[in-house]
């Protein structure tokens, strides 16, 4: 089974950069955006085989999330029961027959943190949420996490102590996700690759330069660590400022 996530940085934008193109060479399983930037109506995507559910933010052309999957899901929900974070489509939960498939783009802290008593609180409620979810089933959470968790995660730790994505406060609450039952699914597998990222800023060539950031995610339950296969990051495809991760699973 494989898994793909996205952060597409606004989907009609990504559709004129490859979108479709990778999507076809990719063949995914099960494919999770953020940041589509989509309302209801706005984009006519034709997948043939795929279902598709979106969640979009209230603001226009802000936040959002989808699945497109091929194995139609038992149930699907919308948001992480937090209605102050759930108005800008944050998350979007597939169960399926062995697990619930979580897509997640977690709130910037922004410029100064400016927005941080509101990113911990979405943390302390995806935490809860997950743990909710896994007293039915395993669960995988994949997604834009806004975080890079530890000093190997990014390009220049040191000028980024403390910034949006590498403060003391998200890195702290990304341990204490870990902590309460996930793993880190590229980190289990490659713990000591450097030079591994999912972001760059359009700014000073840092694509060209690989000075990045790893914020995109697929971390699962300690109880399917025994289906873990892969867990790859696809730096070469373009369309976004972020690129896709994959899980691969082995089928039970």
């Amino acid at each position: 089974m494989k898994l793909f996530s996205w952060n597409v940085n606004g989907l009609r934008a990504c559709m004129g950069k490859g979108f479709l193109d990778f999507f076809q060479q990719a063949r995914p399983d099960a494919l999770c955006l953020q940041e589509t930037k989509l309302q209801p109506g706005q984009l006519e995507l034709e997948l043939p085989g795929y279902q598709q559910y979106w969640n979009s933010a209230e603001k226009k052309g802000y936040s959002g999330t989808a699945l497109f999957t091929r194995i139609p899901p038992l149930d699907v929900q919308y948001g992480i029961g937090s209605p102050a974070h759930d108005s800008e489509g944050r998350a979007i939960t597939a169960e399926f027959q062995d697990f619930f498939l979580l897509t997640c783009y977690s709130p910037n802290a922004q410029r100064e943190l400016a927005r941080l008593d509101f990113r911990m609180a979405w943390e302390d409620r995806l935490r809860t949420y997950v743990k909710e979810l896994e007293a039915r089933k395993p669960v995988v959470l994949c997604g834009d996490l806004n975080v890079a968790h530890q000093e190997i995660d990014l390009k220049n730790p040191g000028p980024n102590r403390g910034n949006a994505g590498f403060s003391d406060q998200e890195r702290e609450k990304m341990t204490q996700l870990l902590q309460s039952g996930l793993v880190d699914s590229f980190r289990h597998l490659y713990p000591d690759t450097a030079g591994a990222y999912t972001w760059w800023s359009y700014m000073y060539h840092a694509r060209e330069r690989n000075a990045g950031w790893r914020i995109d995610y697929f971390l699962l339950s300690q109880s399917l660590l025994p289906r873990l296969a892969d867990s790859r990051i696809h730096a070469q495809v373009a369309g976004s400022d972020h690129c896709p991760v994959e899980l691969e699973l082995y089928d039970t």
